[in-house]
């Protein structure tokens, strides 16, 4: 593949590590210590050009989150070929709909548009005829993005790496060191005080995309913004007009144009992102919000199996069932107040 994934790999690491015995953890974290270095290396040679402290994104799948409003607005402001603009026109979607292999065992309600995964395809072509050349993409394009879900990760991979270093007594070297230290504050420039909560931003035109989403919550799991902003960021959550749900928190809050409560990343509530957010509220001292997620999160599963995703509704189970990582998000769920 040409493209990566959101950073989780140094929270699976230290997970692990935390389960072992010390001497067992420290040979652990000694493996795999120069891999993570050289993954996070990676990340900020090749996706942070500017030297800023915030990676780019070339392809939504690369978030996580594939048809987020955000970027599917973006892609069809700056990248919708005529051929794609001919098949919208002249309502041929309904063809492409044959070929679909993902709604095969989903109603096709609860997963992106036909339009919505011919755009994603569009871009991948476009990165293949460019070799995934990053040099290539970035002189010609106008599709790229500071994802604000995958810099909250990776700056909370950040933390974990200089935990992990500290701990086996290594020393990250000192231009990574650098671009990390340098995240911790550049988070903030995606920050929009008249909203209160942090949106991804284009690269290009350097403008913020300000369009709720539940990526704009998600520096909570970093540890690292101000207080103050955390709790604005609470507020939102609570909020029953905007992702104050009685079933966990929505991808994209009931009051936005854009919410969708079947439509896989433009409305239903995921246990990932409900666990990443657990997370960070314990970290704030929110305890009382972390624990009422977190029930909420297994009430789900309880009721209505591990399903792919929830509705954010009446908290009915869509998506694939069972799915994987909302099973084992569950596990760690029970065993971890």
């Amino acid at each position: 593949s040409g493209i990566t994934q959101p950073p989780m790999l140094a929270e699976a690491i230290v997970r692990v590590g935390k389960n072992m015995k010390k001497a067992d953890r420290i040979k652990w974290y000694r493996k795999l210590f120069p891999r993570l270095v050289a993954y996070h290396n990676w990340l900020y040679e090749e996706r942070d050009p500017h030297g800023i402290g915030l990676v780019i994104n070339i392809h939504p799948w690369e978030t996580g989150m594939d048809n987020t409003p955000p970027w599917m607005h973006e892609m069809a402001d700056s990248q919708m070929p005529t051929w794609i603009k001919a098949v919208e026109a002249l309502r041929l979607d309904t063809l492409f709909e044959r070929f679909r292999r993902d709604t095969s065992q989903v109603a096709a309600d609860e997963r992106m548009t036909t339009l919505e995964g011919l755009m994603l395809y569009n871009v991948v072509r476009r990165l293949r005829r460019k070799n995934y050349d990053i040099d290539r993409i970035l002189s010609r394009s106008d599709f790229l993005i500071e994802d604000v879900f995958f810099n909250s990760i990776l700056i909370r991979a950040n933390t974990i790496l200089k935990e992990i270093a500290k701990e086996i007594d290594e020393e990250i070297p000192a231009p990574l060191l650098s671009s990390m230290n340098m995240a911790t504050k550049a988070i903030n420039e995606l920050w929009d005080d008249e909203t209160g909560m942090f949106y991804s931003r284009n690269f290009v035109q350097h403008d913020l995309m300000v369009e709720p989403t539940i990526a704009g919550l998600m520096p909570l799991y970093t540890g690292v913004i101000s207080q103050a902003k955390a709790k604005r960021i609470v507020d939102l959550m609570r909020n029953p007009n905007q992702y104050g749900t009685k079933f966990g928190v929505p991808t994209v809050p009931i009051s936005s144009a854009d919410f969708d409560e079947r439509r896989y990343w433009q409305g239903p509530v995921w246990i990932n992102t409900n666990w990443l957010l657990i997370d960070g509220l314990k970290r704030y001292g929110f305890k009382e919000e972390a624990e009422n997620l977190r029930s909420v999160s297994l009430e789900l599963v309880s009721r209505y199996g591990t399903h792919e995703y929830f509705s954010p509704v009446d908290g009915f189970g869509i998506g694939i069932e069972p799915f994987s990582w909302t099973a084992a998000l569950t596990i760690d769920l029970l065993k971890n107040k």
